[in-house]
């Protein structure tokens, strides 16, 4: 059998370290621009892109030169040398797209994280160029197209109005929360009733004890699912399951017509998607059809919306669309052409939507996660998914990515690590958040498991490990959970304290 390679440098980043490592791969880059020029060379930097579509090069520069390189090398857990071959690569290269998965996002530094990738970018004119650009790889297939279509708890007051012209009625004004602060507006007694369109919401959620206590004291909660998950037996006074189709199964309409619905992938590709198989049961509907009929059983006459007339056929739900954002403007039409159509990006065109109309450099002070950094008994957690899982949907209990057969209760540590802490292979050990409310967050009996890793880092299983995910531990500016840095400590049992209740990662 013969491989095919996939790439010709592989180093790990320490967790937590991402920051570190693309501050250190620029800094290597800027100090080839400053000996290219001490030497009359040809400048490494886009100059031209640089002076005509950025701001803040020269704060960017500032910065990445006060950073000492000891210090990037400590957070990164990479060393010089390793980060300026990074750099050649990067530099000899004619077009550049960066990928990052969504892991890049859930740290308490996330929105950064992705502001040094943009940086690294900006400064060699890699976006806005054919085969250039920054790629962000996403699990679903609409998690792109929610936002395209408004979907966010800030909508802006523009959206609101084409809404309120189209519709005939006006929307409320007030932001809403997004999932962190829906969160603790349950814990809270703020939030009295959960409605889910799919997913798996508690078992998927961080704190999942607290949220599981938070969910049953809600006064109804309202699941539309395609299948069974563990949220559905943890429900509040009053709870529905309503069952609907698989977009992978035929939604016919009113007429017997085969209905159509679309999706927007990660490249802003438009595509048209309908349904095989067919349905489990003839009594399913779909999606926007329970939820057209709730809206009306809810606010009957009340509603100027005509529900039961859009989802009688989704090219009129298309329409509306097509009114209320410009940008899909032929819609019905577009999605007939094979591939489906492309949406406009304005940074493709290098036409930059920012106050100042230009693509800003946005320096990042300091290279640290968090306070727990410098605890020499502390790890970096990461939460991981494993082969045989699709979200929260646990298929097998395998892992052929990393060996692991028949068993999901194991952390993951290099050999260093289990040396230090004097552990040896299959021991079991009890793991602990650093937490900073004073509450205990722990998860019990966990095997350790050998695993080439950095320093300083280890993993265990998404959703286990979700209680040691502190509800406080997001990202300020997106509210993405810290589910790739979570500072731990680990203990084996007989050194914990005697009374203590079983705990399985998992809502009861």
């Amino acid at each position: 059998m013969t491989s095919t390679p996939i790439a010709t440098h592989y180093y790990q980043v320490k967790v937590g370290g991402d920051v570190a490592a693309l501050k250190g791969v620029m800094k290597s880059a800027i100090e080839a621009d400053d000996r290219a020029l001490r030497e009359d060379q040809p400048r490494v930097v886009d100059v031209d892109f640089i002076e005509g579509h950025t701001a803040g090069f020269d704060a960017l520069c500032a910065d990445l030169r006060a950073t000492p390189w000891p210090a990037i090398e400590r957070q990164s857990g990479l060393s010089r040398a390793q980060l300026e071959e990074v750099a050649h690569v990067y530099l000899e290269a004619g077009s550049v797209m960066a990928c990052y998965g969504m892991g890049i996002t859930q740290h308490f530094r996330g929105t950064q994280n992705v502001q040094q990738i943009v940086n690294l970018l900006l400064l060699r004119g890699n976006i806005g160029r054919r085969g250039a650009g920054i790629v962000p790889v996403r699990g679903h297939s609409n998690v792109q197209g929610d936002r395209t279509v408004g979907i966010t708890e800030r909508p802006s007051t523009e959206f609101l109005d084409r809404l309120q012209n189209v519709f005939g009625f006006n929307p409320p004004r007030e932001h809403g929360h997004d999932v962190v602060h829906a969160l603790e507006a349950m814990v809270r007694g703020d939030a009295k009733v959960f409605i889910g369109l799919g997913g798996n919401f508690v078992a998927a959620s961080p704190d999942t004890p607290v949220i599981s206590e938070a969910f049953r004291k809600l006064r109804l909660t309202v699941n539309l699912a395609t299948k069974l998950n563990r949220t559905h037996i943890v429900h509040g006074h009053y709870a529905l399951i309503l069952p609907c189709l698989a977009r992978s199964e035929v939604d016919r309409g009113p007429d017997g017509a085969v209905q159509e619905v679309t999706i927007e992938d990660s490249m802003s590709m438009v595509q048209a998607s309908r349904g095989l198989f067919v349905p489990a049961s003839h009594h399913l509907r779909s999606e926007p059809w329970i939820v057209a009929h709730m809206a009306r059983a809810t606010l009957g006459d009340k509603s100027v919306v005509p529900w039961e007339w859009l989802v009688a056929d989704y090219s009129r739900i298309r329409d509306k669309i097509e009114a209320v954002f410009p940008i899909f403007q032929g819609f019905n039409a577009r999605i007939k052409v094979a591939g489906g159509f492309h949406l406009a990006n304005t940074a493709r065109e290098r036409i930059w939507k920012t106050s100042n109309g230009k693509a800003n450099f946005i320096v990042f002070p300091g290279l640290n996660e968090d306070e727990h950094q410098d605890n020499p008994d502390a790890l970096w957690l990461s939460t991981i998914r494993s082969h045989d899982q699709y979200n929260t949907t646990i298929y097998t209990n395998n892992d052929r990515y990393r060996g692991i057969y028949n068993q999901r209760d194991v952390l993951f540590l290099n050999a260093n690590e289990m040396k230090k802490r004097g552990l040896a292979l299959e021991e079991r050990v009890d793991i602990y958040t650093l937490s900073s409310d004073g509450i205990e967050r722990v998860i019990r009996g966990f095997k350790v498991v050998g695993y080439h890793m950095p320093d300083g880092c280890c993993a265990a299983y998404y959703p286990e490990a979700n209680p040691l995910l502190p509800l406080y531990a997001y990202d300020p500016l997106s509210g993405t959970p810290s589910a790739k840095a979570i500072p731990v400590v680990l203990k084996r049992p007989s050194d914990a304290t005697a009374e203590r209740p079983p705990t399985t990662g998992m809502p009861q």
